[in-house]
């Protein structure tokens, strides 16, 4: 039996639990399940579930995984949901890390995924979830200030900006927090951030959400929880990635609500420069700085210029980290590092 990453809060690999079915009407989204691989996508061969260390390790028809009940509305990948599972009892895998529920809608050509079979809750004298598993000690109010990546859709570039302002606030000798707020639950997206030297790093799983595709006041009340997390860290800054865009069903806006002034600093990565107009004119809500695919080319930055007057720069060239410096020292009041060792802009 497989552990997914959305079981790493739990002991299910130290202790023992039953595998008892359940009525549909007792299901709940975050609710431990075990699900039997059936088969792969037509267009995969063979699927990878993320374990609980961040690992990709291949699964196939027959295995068993231990995952949670949830849902996903992708923008660029799979959209579904575990209430939409009907009496043949058979879901997808809406994400590698145990997103489970009833696929309803994919790109084309689709992301990797599998079909499985529930076979029962994760049981110990009653059904087991992630809310479960989640420490409910008191920590210290994050005063912290917070550097806010945020995104027009998926795959925009937002994990790549997040760990380039991880490794410059880090060069500046600051202890960094990195925390992803919304989205659905992929461990590596925060791995990331610690690769890049993020002293702690912490997401919505560690509050009990598969997802953050829940109401808006159960939002509310984990995210306060991350942040008193965040708090307990005792962070110098906060890195904070929120996942897909304010204006997709994830909760983004209300996460930006709740961080209110503790945003010193906003990147906002997009799709294309045409984008960054739709976000800042919808949204209403002025970024200090653009990057993402929207500055894959001197044009397109270029075009950004003209239609937004923000400053954009393409974070995966290192040439550009003085620039990125210049703008973290004016927004968090940091001292400017004696040399950057970067290489002037061309």
């Amino acid at each position: 039996m497989f552990l997914t990453s959305l079981t790493r809060n739990t002991d299910f690999a130290e202790r023992p639990f039953e595998v008892v079915v359940l009525p549909r009407e007792q299901w709940a989204t975050g609710d431990f399940v075990v699900a039997e691989l059936a088969e792969t996508s037509e267009l995969a061969e063979t699927f990878a579930i993320e374990t609980v260390d961040g690992r990709r390790v291949e699964v196939i028809p027959g295995d068993l995984i231990v995952g949670a009940l949830g849902c996903r509305a992708a923008t660029l990948e799979l959209v579904g949901d575990w209430t939409s599972v009907g009496e043949d009892l058979r879901m997808q895998t809406l994400t590698p890390s145990g997103l489970l529920g009833r696929l309803t809608s994919a790109a084309t050509p689709p992301p990797p995924f599998t079909t499985v079979i529930y076979r029962g809750h994760v049981w110990r004298d009653a059904k087991l979830g992630m809310g479960d598993f989640v420490s409910r000690v008191s920590h210290a109010a994050l005063d912290a200030p917070v550097v806010l990546i945020i995104g027009t859709s998926m795959e925009c570039g937002k994990t790549i900006a997040a760990k380039s302002v991880v490794r410059r606030l880090k060069a500046h000798g600051l202890r960094v927090a990195g925390a992803k707020l919304s989205g659905a639950g992929h461990l590596r997206d925060i791995l990331s951030m610690r690769d890049a030297g993020a002293d702690a790093i912490f997401d919505f799983v560690d509050v009990g959400l598969s997802s953050t595709m829940v109401s808006a006041a159960t939002y509310e009340a984990a995210l306060l929880q991350l942040l008193s997390q965040l708090g307990g860290a005792h962070p110098d800054v906060v890195v904070a990635e929120a996942g897909a865009s304010p204006l997709e069903p994830y909760n983004s806006d209300v996460a930006v609500r709740l961080l209110g002034d503790r945003v010193r600093c906003t990147v906002l990565c997009a799709s294309d420069p045409y984008a960054v107009a739709g976000f800042i004119s919808v949204f209403q809500y002025q970024p200090d700085l653009v990057s993402g695919r929207a500055t894959s080319t001197d044009a397109a930055i270029a075009l950004v210029d003209r239609l937004c007057g923000v400053p954009a720069v393409n974070l995966l060239h290192h040439h550009h980290d003085s620039a990125l410096d210049g703008l973290l020292e004016r927004c968090l009041r940091l001292d400017p590092l004696p040399s950057s060792g970067a290489a002037p802009s061309p």
